[in-house]
């Protein structure tokens, strides 16, 4: 409790402020402060008249009564309600936290966008699984927006039966199962493209339709009749070089190769082979090995066969490896003679004859692999069957699945 005592009512006195009790200070409510700076401003009153009735003080009455009139002069210009700066502080520190919480979440998305990338499943499966999995929790664009998919793919996948279709069928299958099981059963080492250009050459010469590749892979798989994804492992060194030619009689490829019988014997195979039509030109086997002269022998052969003639019209390039019977003189002297000009591929490069290396992997696999070879007469008494087979029946990738034969006569 304060007092102040005056001595002359005229002359102002300094304040004293006696405090008679310890109380606790009070708390004024908003209406009560509104009140008393209304008090404050009536006619006749002051901050001084209405502080002492109430027991305040009268700074902090005036400091009401300043802030009232202040908050309402901005209230005018501002043209709309006006906010306590303890509401201002709030707000303001929530939106602070609004933004870190909005920050970390940010982040996390990116976290998980980022290991979707990396992530080995479809995203596609995903986003599909978990609007299945949360029916009704995410909206749909939502969901595509977030792990970057496409809401029409999942629009259409919800959009299917549950229940999806068993294998498709078609009656007109069964007469071109029978066919397909011909071919495989006479050449097992067939994938489907291979099966499909037999099938479709049998078909043009019934003169029906031909059937598109993927029919053939579908009726080959439901009756599993295909091959295995892969025959064999590459090396992880690449080759940049060109060894096909752009048309025939420009490069000839030679080499030889390896067939065992089940009675110990070893057949070695000699051969030349066109880099553009693929065909074989002229072939020589021996139990023995490979000499020079029976090198020299092909040469001539195949410049026989190709040109009728003992010399070539124009310069012909014989590549092969740097064998001893290819790099002798004499058949380098040979070579000359008949128009043909040497190149070796480099050591330890296989690939820069791969013209040749691909036809060796295609005779055993397609032929001797697939034979029962018990000695060196039965291998010799095959070999010219197959390489006709060769010629004139096998299917090559690089021919759009022609044969030889078909690829020179198409191109003459």
């Amino acid at each position: 409790m304060s007092k102040a005592m005056s001595s002359d009512p005229i002359t102002p006195s300094p304040r004293v402020e006696i405090i008679t009790s310890v109380q606790r200070r009070r708390r004024w409510s908003t209406a009560e402060k509104v009140r008393l700076v209304e008090e404050a401003m009536q006619p006749g009153s002051s901050v001084s008249l209405i502080a002492r009735r109430y027991g305040l003080s009268p700074s902090l009455l005036f400091t009401w009564k300043r802030r009232m009139l202040e908050g309402g002069r901005q209230a005018v210009q501002a043209d709309e309600d006006m906010v306590g700066t303890s509401r201002v502080r709030e707000l303001e520190k929530r939106v602070r936290d609004l933004e870190r919480l909005l920050g970390r979440k940010t982040m996390e998305v990116e976290i998980l966008k980022e290991a979707l990338d990396l992530a080995r499943g479809k995203k596609t499966r995903l986003a599909a699984a978990l609007l299945e999995h949360r029916r009704g929790r995410f909206p749909m664009k939502a969901v595509a927006d977030t792990l970057g998919v496409a809401r029409s793919n999942l629009a259409e996948r919800f959009a299917k039966p549950p229940r999806p279709r068993g294998p498709y069928r078609k009656p007109e299958d069964l007469p071109l199962l029978a066919l397909i099981r011909e071919i495989v059963d006479a050449r097992p080492t067939y994938g489907y493209r291979r099966v499909t250009a037999l099938v479709n050459r049998k078909l043009r010469g019934d003169g029906k339709p031909v059937v598109n590749a993927k029919r053939v892979l579908r009726i080959m798989r439901i009756n599993g009749l295909t091959l295995a994804p892969h025959t064999a492992q590459r090396q992880g060194r690449t080759h940049d070089g060109v060894v096909v030619a752009l048309r025939s009689n420009v490069r000839w490829c030679s080499d030889h190769l390896e067939l065992h019988c089940r009675d110990g014997a070893v057949v070695r195979v000699l051969f030349a082979i066109d880099a553009c039509d693929r065909e074989v030109i002229a072939w020589s086997a021996t139990t023995g090995g490979v000499s020079g002269e029976m090198v020299r022998d092909l040469m001539v052969a195949c410049v026989e066969r190709r040109f009728g003639a003992t010399r070539t019209p124009h310069a012909v390039e014989w590549l092969s490896d740097n064998g001893s019977a290819y790099i002798a003189r004499e058949t380098a002297q040979i070579a000359t003679a008949l128009g043909l000009h040497l190149a070796f591929t480099p050591v330890r490069s296989p690939e820069s004859n791969g013209i040749s290396e691909a036809f060796v992997k295609t005779l055993k696999r397609d032929y001797a692999r697939v034979t029962l070879l018990p000695d060196a007469a039965t291998v010799l008494h095959l070999l010219p069957g197959w390489f006709e087979d060769y010629n004139t029946v096998h299917p090559h990738s690089g021919l759009r699945m022609l044969s030889p034969r078909e690829f020179i006569a198409q191109s003459a």
